[in-house]
């Protein structure tokens, strides 16, 4: 039933934490595809000229390549765009939407090809009617691409300035002393995962010891795993010190 959709996912985690992600909208889902599908025209009209060159030298092998062409491209644009733009379109960047798994997690390739597969059966049979229906009527939003695939489209939060002085009471942060490995690593850490850990470290108070180590141990690792700095900074540094200080160097840089 429609009444049953919700606006927003919440995801609990093994440590006892909700986390409330906003889910996008049927109408924003469809603008941002007409987004997406004026870049697919675009491309498929220059390619077209090529191949009616080819076309007046052999039709047969014009018109195959050119079939061979819309599928790709078609299917290529949205496969290739949200593996290295991390959820992401073109159109889903511009209404700051973004693909990810229902658990939260970024999503992984696997997970993009089989969305982006069955949008030929989504977009049944006009204007994505099916898959429409299905965002309507399902309470995630989810199109028909995105249960198989266990995805869900959420709204990017709007960028605020975290008041990072209650975070860091000392300003040394060794983590800056080396200003290209900390640009990198804003560069890598996407806004959900930014604002995951912002918001565990305006909550940590309200974690259970055992819970608080876990939490902040795993978080720590994940951010470890995407910039390598130098053993002798991270020496002595616990798990919740290095991600306070990943916060200050993500959103600092926005001051």
């Amino acid at each position: 039933m429609l009444n049953g959709r919700t606006k927003a996912l919440t995801i609990r985690t093994p440590e006892g934490i909700e986390f409330s992600l906003q889910l996008a909208g049927p109408i924003s889902r469809f603008l941002a595809w007409l987004i997406d599908l004026a870049c697919i025209s675009a491309t498929l009209t220059v390619l077209g000229v090529f191949f009616q060159m080819i076309t007046a030298l052999h039709q047969q092998l014009g018109a195959a390549l050119s079939i061979l062409a819309a599928y790709v491209v078609t299917v290529g644009y949205g496969i290739s765009l949200e593996w290295f733009w991390r959820g992401q379109t073109l159109g889903k960047r511009i209404l700051r939407l973004r693909v990810m798994d229902e658990q939260g997690l970024r999503v992984k390739f696997s997970q993009i090809v089989v969305r982006n597969l069955l949008r030929a059966v989504d977009s049944l049979p006009v204007f994505y009617l099916v898959g429409g229906m299905a965002c309507f009527i399902h309470r995630h939003g989810q199109r028909l691409g995105d249960i198989a695939a266990s995805t869900v489209v959420v709204r990017i939060p709007e960028v605020y300035t975290p008041n990072l002085e209650k975070l860091t009471a000392d300003k040394y942060n060794s983590l800056r002393e080396h200003p290209h490995l900390a640009s990198r690593l804003r560069g890598k850490v996407s806004p959900e995962e930014a604002y995951l850990a912002l918001r565990t470290l305006l909550r940590r108070d309200e974690l259970e010891p055992e819970a608080r180590i876990a939490l902040f141990h795993e978080l720590a690792a994940h951010f470890k795993s995407l910039v390598k700095f130098p053993q002798e900074i991270l020496d002595g540094l616990t798990d919740e010190r290095y991600v306070r200080n990943v916060v200050d160097v993500v959103f600092r840089s926005r001051l």
